[in-house]
């Protein structure tokens, strides 16, 4: 894939990310390209029916799989979330099998998975369906069980049971909350639950967590830091933290642009 392809590729998940109108100027300064390269890939992009223009700007073209709360969690702190997906992806080499789970920031780490493939993506959330959908050179498979709305995702059982019979080259893991022991924590027993078993399926373990995700409300652990081969967070914390943190696990800081 060219860096032009990669480059529209990524508007299209920034729009399905934000859910919003972008104006061209956001974009210019999202990519760090200029605006009249951006208009010439939006002129591009609408005529493949990809995304409607707008005075100044575009909206993305048909009915998006991000709905209510999980919009919000995608949304919020978007810099830090994408710039988060944008390193994570260069983790992943051709032909792997990688578990991806429910949470907003690994959203963002599918988004930009355009061109690393050939790939085969697990996961038990609709939105990341839909956004890695487009790309013709990843498989994708399904997990099962009962719907969840706030996550627009499948929990339960019958995705425990299918997750026993795999083995994964990486899995990529989110967290509602990380306590200052290095404790991991998400935002109810079922989905930690699921994310312990997500865990033990994959010989590569990787945590994407901004650096606002210390503290923040959390009710179940899943587990610690020691359990994740790599933590990829952004800039922001403390010293000591930094520190203690490092001592659990390799940390791999990037900065939002």
């Amino acid at each position: 894939m060219s860096d032009i392809e990669k480059r529209r590729s990524e508007i299209v998940s920034l729009l399905y990310a934000m859910q919003k109108e972008l104006k061209v100027e956001e974009l210019s300064s999202i990519l760090d390209v200029s605006p009249a390269t951006v208009r010439r890939d939006l002129h591009i992009l609408h005529e493949q029916n990809v995304v409607i223009r707008t005075h100044g700007g575009c909206i993305v073209d048909g009915h998006s799989a991000l709905e209510g709360e999980y919009q919000k969690k995608v949304s919020q702190n978007f810099r830090l979330k994408n710039a988060i997906g944008k390193a994570s992806a260069k983790e992943v080499s051709k032909n792997q099998h990688i578990l991806i789970d429910d949470g907003s920031t690994t959203f963002h780490f599918a988004s930009h998975l355009a061109g690393r493939g050939p790939l085969s993506v697990y996961t038990n959330s609709f939105p990341i369906i839909s956004a890695l959908s487009r790309f013709e050179d990843i498989e994708l498979f399904m997990l099962g069980g009962r719907y969840n709305p706030d996550y627009s995702s499948l929990t339960g059982e019958m995705s425990e049971r299918i997750l026993e019979m795999f083995n994964f080259d990486h899995v990529f893991i989110g967290a509602a909350a990380i306590d200052d022991s290095g404790q991991c924590l998400a935002s109810d027993l079922v989905q930690a639950r699921l994310i312990q078993l997500m865990l033990r399926s994959s010989q590569s373990k990787i945590l994407l967590a901004d650096h606002t995700k210390i503290n923040a409300p959390g009710r179940v652990a899943f587990g610690s830091l020691e359990d994740f081969n790599k933590w990829i967070t952004t800039r922001g914390l403390k010293d000591s933290q930094f520190k203690k943190f490092s001592e659990m696990t390799e940390i791999i800081t990037v900065d939002p642009h």
